[in-house]
């Protein structure tokens, strides 16, 4: 065991999902033209004035009220000075000593157990611009992206490892996916993380220096950079050394962090409250209202579902890990079915075949497909691998099952008279494998029961076939 321990810190970036930019109306959207979505207001142009969005503010009450914070009444909107070739006002719209949030927690489950994780603040912001290096020689910006509306979630201090930290951000996301507040698009950068990390003795309560790592833009990434920088950090300070505050880039072809820039402290920025922007009150009615909108989140529905449907923790987790997997399961429920064969059917068969792009979710097959599939095989008209040839069928269709099952003719054979014969054929012909069966090789019944399937081409029903082979093979039956 290291003589240190880690403490690690996030800082999420999530994108809010309106329609329109956070004080403009310019397009809020992913992809277009460079430097085609831009106006005034975002380009920071002399006479220009902000105006808040209001499903910005909406959307961030609903992450705030998720995450069990302190809703502040009234907060306030800085200027947050630095400058970058991608902050074309030379300051960005940010809220600093009064945040519109405050004191929210989130619980992860690592290794088996739970922790809970406190978040400090949440507070509201404008994105800035995306620079772009490397293109025919030069370095260019785009300013699409300038005054697009972020949150920024702030956890304490509390996270001992990478996996912790990988574990509360996929718990984060699918929370912010669930409310409809970001699509957790991790490429796209609309989801991203930066992670303070320090180490220190162990048992030790003091914390030590702590450098920033920038835009982790995957899970896998924000484990390596962090496992590194605790390492890196380790050798520092084993060797006599200093760590330096400082902000670090993760390179992931070297697995290996560098040093970007020193770090700067709060006054390196010079806030002071933006004075084109009144500050932002929230009535008590909004927050009710907001209140009341919220969903049923993941770990609620998870823990309904293992404890209602005695679902699997890891068929829970997988269905709820995206609000369309969850919304599809419980269409499917409200369809009839067990919920358990329901659950497996999908995680085995219909989320093979999804496509997903952020909260689009494209199923090949309907809910209505789903359960009556499943019904033909719970009657017995249809075998369990004939349903998987009937999903196969269904997938990109309008068709109904019963529809497809009989123009494939796949009705499954259950009468006892025509299998019969065909269970007494196999055994006149495999003499060697009856012995072996009634010496006590009962293992052998596999072999007979896969010589019926084949000569009935996978159409008879597998239960009666094993019934009737039992009973020949006892002596209750001709062989």
């Amino acid at each position: 065991m290291s003589a240190f321990e880690a403490v690690i810190g996030l800082e999420v970036h999530a994108q809010l999902l309106t329609r329109t930019k956070l004080f403009c109306g310019c397009p809020n959207r992913f992809g277009a033209e460079p430097n085609t979505h831009v106006c005034p207001v975002c380009l920071g142009l002399p006479g220009s004035l902000p105006a808040i969005n209001a499903e910005a503010v909406r959307l961030a009450l609903l992450a705030a009220l998720a995450l069990d914070c302190r809703v502040q009444q009234k907060s306030q909107f800085a200027r947050k000075q630095y400058f970058y070739p991608d902050l074309p006002k030379g300051y960005q719209i940010s809220q600093f000593e009064e945040p519109y949030c405050l004191k929210g927690k989130l619980k992860i489950e690592v290794d088996g157990g739970e922790r809970e994780i406190g978040i400090t603040r949440i507070h509201m912001e404008e994105d800035a611009g995306k620079s772009m290096h490397g293109v025919g020689g030069d370095s260019l910006v785009d300013l699409n992206r300038a005054g697009t509306p972020l949150i920024e979630i702030v956890s304490e201090p509390e996270l001992s490892s990478s996996g912790e930290a990988a574990a509360y951000l996929r718990e984060l996301r699918n929370i912010l996916i669930f409310l409809g507040v970001n699509d957790g698009n991790l490429e796209e950068g609309s989801f991203r993380c930066d992670a303070n990390v320090s180490i220190r003795p162990r048992g030790s309560r003091t914390l030590g220096t702590r450098t920033e790592l920038k835009n982790l833009n995957s899970f896998r990434f924000v484990q390596r950079a962090i496992d590194e920088e605790i390492a890196r950090q380790t050798a520092v300070v084993s060797s006599g050394g200093k760590v330096t505050q400082e902000t670090r880039s993760f390179d992931p072809d070297t697995n290996t962090t560098r040093s970007l820039r020193s770090k700067e402290e709060s006054h390196d920025y010079r806030y002071f409250p933006d004075p084109d922007l009144p500050p932002l009150v929230l009535s008590e009615s909004r927050v009710k209202e907001a209140r009341e909108a919220l969903p049923e989140l993941p770990r609620a529905l998870r823990e309904r579902w293992v404890r209602d449907f005695k679902l699997s923790e890891q068929a829970a987790q997988t269905l709820s890990s995206h609000p369309a997997y969850a919304r599809f399961f419980a269409e499917c429920l409200e369809l009839g079915g067990a919920p358990a064969k329901l659950a497996n059917w999908i995680l085995t068969e219909v989320l093979r075949g999804v496509t997903q792009r952020g909260l689009d979710v494209e199923f090949l097959v309907s809910p209505q497909q789903v359960t009556d599939t499943l019904a033909l095989v719970e009657s017995g008209e249809i075998s369990g691998k004939q349903a998987k040839e009937l999903h196969a069928a269904l997938e990109g269709t309008q068709k109904s099952a019963a529809e497809v099952v009989s123009e494939k003719g796949m009705r499954q054979v259950s009468d006892t008279g025509a299998l019969q014969g065909i269970v007494d054929a196999v055994l006149a012909r495999s003499e060697k494998q009856v012995e072996q069966y009634r010496s006590g090789k009962t293992g052998v019944l596999g072999f007979f029961v896969g010589q019926v399937m084949k000569e009935t081409r996978g159409q008879a029903n597998p239960k009666l076939v094993s019934e009737l082979l039992e009973k020949a093979l006892s002596g209750d039956g001709d062989e």
